[in-house]
C-alpha cells in the first residue's frame, strides 16, 4: 500500500510513459529466457521512455541500457510503480 492506495501490477504494455517501475516478476512465454537476460529481473528498476504509434513497441530504460520491445515481450513483463523518496 502506498500512500493509502493499494499497489496494483500492470503489465509494460500498460505502464505510462515517462515513469519509473520495479519488475515484480515475468510472466511464462516465449521470450521469458531472454527477458530475463536483458536484465528484466524481478526488483530491477526500469524507466517507460516511448511508446511507438499504436503502441506496438516500447523503448524502455533497464540496468543502463535502453531497450526497444515488441508488445508480447512487453506483455510478459509485470511491474509496479516505484517509490522514491525526495
Amino acid at each position: 500500500m502506498i500512500n493509502g492506495n493499494e499497489c496494483r501490477a500492470i503489465t509494460l504494455a500498460d505502464a505510462q510513459i515517462n515513469r519509473i517501475y520495479r519488475v515484480t516478476d515475468i510472466a511464462e512465454g516465449q521470450a521469458r529466457r531472454r527477458l530475463l537476460d536483458m536484465g528484466f529481473t524481478p526488483a530491477a528498476e526500469i524507466y517507460v521512455s516511448h511508446k511507438a504509434p499504436f503502441g506496438k513497441t516500447f523503448l524502455v530504460g533497464v540496468r543502463g541500457f535502453m531497450v526497444a520491445l515488441r508488445e508480447d515481450a512487453a506483455r510478459l513483463v509485470l511491474l509496479e510503480a516505484a517509490v522514491h523518496g525526495v
